[in-house]
């Protein structure tokens, strides 16, 4: 299976890792010259409790022409890069292409089928915890579980074959049949940990040992969960509190996405997050203020690196 992921940050990184690690070479395709330079000389390296294991990888590269067809493409860009990254890469696509997206946020499964269609495209959520130290070289800081769907429920086969793959990289990967909703609990998750972290400079575990962050947690969860209620979805604040708060101890030492692209001075995904939240709650009359204004305040905070 020829395999190939688009973007090559935090999670792109960690992924490619695990899966030439277990004889599954996968492509890396990414914008950055320096940072696909770097890998094609230095390769991938995984820091985690264990140590740190370097893996020479060669298949990285700025050029979609360079890849040819895939059999699966896995998307990790920001969801705000999405659809200028899939249009520049539709050399990778065929008819029976297989495409995955675990990215944060919502929409994104739409904005992907209005470029490569339906059929073959599948979403989830991944639970593992992953800091780019720099170009190349990823924490590994948690593991969880990873959950996959189709968009249309009519690619049973090719999510199987996708969760098989993943399990046996080390990635331990069920198949859900409401993806809908996994993709809604995921972004609760994002929105009461993410956010946060970015504000307060806060690893995820740091947020649980301090009650008043705890407090606000439980507003952005409170909230999230009535707009999904709105939108004929059932999930209880109570059991995504808990989801929050075991996310947050099993990435204790994580530094969320946001946090880090607040302290390199980029764009964050908070409008895809939070604002979507927000967006989705005006739409059926539901106060978001918590989500609002932390939304209000990442966005102040973006486009400043910190010192």
């Amino acid at each position: 299976m020829k395999i190939a992921i688009i973007g090559a940050g935090a999670m792109g990184s960690l992924f490619a890792f695990l899966l030439h690690r277990a004889g599954h070479p996968a492509w890396l395709l990414d914008n950055d010259r320096e940072r696909v330079a770097t890998i094609r000389q230095g390769g991938l390296t995984l820091e985690d409790s264990t140590g740190s294991t370097r893996l020479a990888i060669s298949t990285v590269t700025t050029d979609p022409g360079d890849i040819g067809a895939a059999d699966l493409v896995i998307v990790f860009v920001k969801s705000y890069d999405t659809e200028e990254a899939l249009e520049s890469a539709l050399s990778l696509f065929h008819e029976e292409t297989v495409v995955l997206t675990l990215q944060n946020g919502l929409n994104n499964l739409k904005t992907i089928a209005g470029v490569t269609g339906r059929d073959r495209l599948l979403g989830g959520t991944t639970a593992h915890g992953a800091t780019l130290l720099s170009h190349g070289r990823v924490r590994h800081a948690g593991r969880g579980e990873t959950v996959i769907g189709s968009f249309t429920g009519s690619a049973a086969q090719e999510t199987s074959t996708v969760a098989e793959l993943f399990t046996s990289a080390g990635i331990t990967t069920t198949v859900t049949s409401d993806l809908t909703a996994t993709l809604w609990r995921k972004l609760i998750i994002n929105a009461a940990i993410n956010p946060l972290t970015a504000l307060t400079r806060l690893s995820n575990g740091e947020i649980t040992e301090h009650p008043g962050l705890t407090d606000i947690q439980q507003s952005v969860v409170n909230e999230a969960c009535a707009v999904a209620g709105a939108e004929g979805l059932t999930i209880s604040p109570g059991d995504a509190l808990a989801m929050v708060r075991e996310v947050c101890r099993g990435t204790a030492t994580n530094k969320s996405s946001m946090l880090q692209d607040v302290v390199n001075g980029k764009r964050t995904e908070i409008d895809y997050i939070n604002g979507a939240i927000v967006a989705a709650g005006a739409a059926c009359h539901i106060p978001t203020p918590y989500n609002s204004v932390l939304t209000r305040l990442v966005k102040a905070l973006e486009g400043h690196r910190s010192s």
